[in-house]
């Protein structure tokens, strides 16, 4: 059996366990995408072309992929204490060689050692919930970790953009390097230093097919947005992780101890928040990008206006994060995804008819609908895989969870920007009948994409057990 600590007054108080994992899930959120407004300036100052500057943002994402599920599995073996601290050194240590890179291979190092810290802090926060939190509190202390994602992806951008322009990229940088400095003491006071015992020793060639075909699957992706997916990167790298993913399976039911349990899968309530959290990732991330990109293309606002669009939505998502984990506690999961889902749906339908160049409002409507529909289903999915799964379980189990989650956040533009790039290309009008005018009728058709995932999604939620999370 797993030894885990139990109380999480063994490590402190609960208020202190959130108040670290809160601002370190904030600027894992943050870092992911704070670069993006200031890539033209770092291009100029490194005279770097575009698909060079892509490395940037590629390089995080990619480790940050490969890195969620050996950290989840790693944390049966080894202190959250131990883990935390080396992922908040290794943050520190990337952000302080992005903020003195000379040169652009430079900084593309520095975000990658910034990804392989970054990768552990999302899940391991969830992780130390799961463990040190009652169960009668779990969802609260899950959604207001999750709160913290909404924060960020409504503070990155603008983050991004009005430091960045008033004192040089590099600052960006600096900050981050000061918060994980700030954290890590106070993470090594809250967190248990005590390591799991009596888990088996881990398949490592399973975890590396795994972490290869994650990797690949992603970067195909974003190779596909940027190039098209008859480019060699890009289907090259989508048929090596498929590949990679059919040897993962075939390893995992031969290996005496595989990197993943295949009982994990046995488990129906697990097995269903996977597939259902994917889903519902792949859309909202595609929302969120295409409802920036449509306020601007469409809509004529520059980026730090369009930003402003967002942050209705953000702010939604971090005050009700935690209500909606309190709610979870209890009326259970099923009802709450299930309504998340249906939210989802009707306001990806809502942004399909409206997107159009006549006004914003509805755009910022639509994204705030769709905001608090994700969260909805993201909260109470985690805290229900959470308690699904026996202890010696928990870390490989959120690992590969919060993996599928993350493969989703970065499918879902990749796969929306080629339908995006290729409507626009074709011309044509809007799919969706109620869909007015000529503008904006490629992004119509992406959202009308997303409703449709969406219902897909439900209909995969709907086989989720009626159970309350314990």
């Amino acid at each position: 059996m797993t030894r885990t600590p139990a109380p999480a007054e063994r490590a402190g108080s609960t208020t202190a366990l959130l108040a670290v994992l809160l601002p370190a899930v904030l600027v894992t959120v943050v870092a992911s995408d704070m670069v993006n407004l200031m890539l033209p300036s770092i291009g100029e100052q490194f005279g770097a072309t575009e698909a060079e500057l892509a490395w940037v943002v590629t390089g995080f994402l990619l480790v940050f992929s490969v890195g969620i599920p050996f950290y989840g599995r790693v944390s049966d073996r080894v202190s959250l204490r131990r883990l935390f601290g080396f992922a908040l050194v290794a943050y520190a240590l990337g952000s302080l060689i992005c903020a003195l890179a000379p040169e652009l291979l430079v900084l593309v190092l520095g975000r990658v050692v910034m990804g392989v810290g970054a990768a552990a802090l999302p899940v391991l926060s969830i992780i130390a919930v799961t463990r040190l939190m009652p169960a009668d509190k779990r969802g609260m202390g899950i959604g207001v970790v999750s709160s913290a994602a909404g924060i960020g992806t409504a503070a990155g951008p603008a983050i991004g953009g009005g430091i960045g322009q008033f004192l040089g990229w590099p600052a960006l940088f600096w900050l981050m390097f000061v918060v994980a400095l700030v954290l890590l003491p106070a993470a090594w006071r809250v967190l248990p230093g005590e390591s799991p015992v009596g888990v088996a020793r881990f398949d490592l060639p399973g975890g590396v097919l795994l972490g290869l075909g994650a990797g690949l699957m992603l970067f195909g992706m974003t190779q596909a947005q940027v190039a098209g997916f008859t480019q060699p990167s890009s289907w090259g790298s989508l048929v090596v992780a498929v590949v990679a993913l059919a040897l993962f399976g075939w390893r995992t039911v031969r290996a005496a101890q595989p990197f993943v349990p295949p009982e994990l899968f046995a488990n129906r309530v697990y097995r269903v928040a996977v597939a259902a959290l994917f889903l519902a990732m792949l859309v909202n991330l595609g929302a969120l990008v295409f409802v920036s990109q449509l306020v601007v293309d469409v809509n004529g606002l520059t980026p730090g206006a369009g930003a402003l669009v967002m942050i209705p939505a953000g702010a939604a998502v971090a005050v009700l994060s935690p209500v909606i984990g309190r709610l979870a506690d209890r009326v259970g999961t099923r009802p709450l995804v299930l309504a998340g889902l249906t939210a989802m749906a009707l306001f990806a339908l809502f942004l399909s008819t409206f997107a159009t160049r006549t006004s914003v409002i509805p755009a910022g409507i639509g994204i705030l609908g769709f905001s608090v529909g994700f969260i909805s289903v993201a909260t109470p999915i985690i805290s229900a895989a959470a308690g699904a799964l026996p202890a010696e379980q928990v870390g490989v189990g959120l690992g590969i969870l919060q993996g599928a989650q993350f493969l989703g956040a970065g499918t879902g533009p990749a796969l929306f920007g080629v339908l995006v790039t290729a409507r626009q290309h074709n011309g044509s009008g809007a799919v969706n009948p109620l869909h007015a005018g000529s503008e904006g009728a490629a992004y119509s058709d992406a959202f009308l994409v997303m409703a449709v995932v969406a219902v897909l999604a439900l209909i995969v939620a709907f086989r989720m057990r009626p159970a309350r999370t314990v």
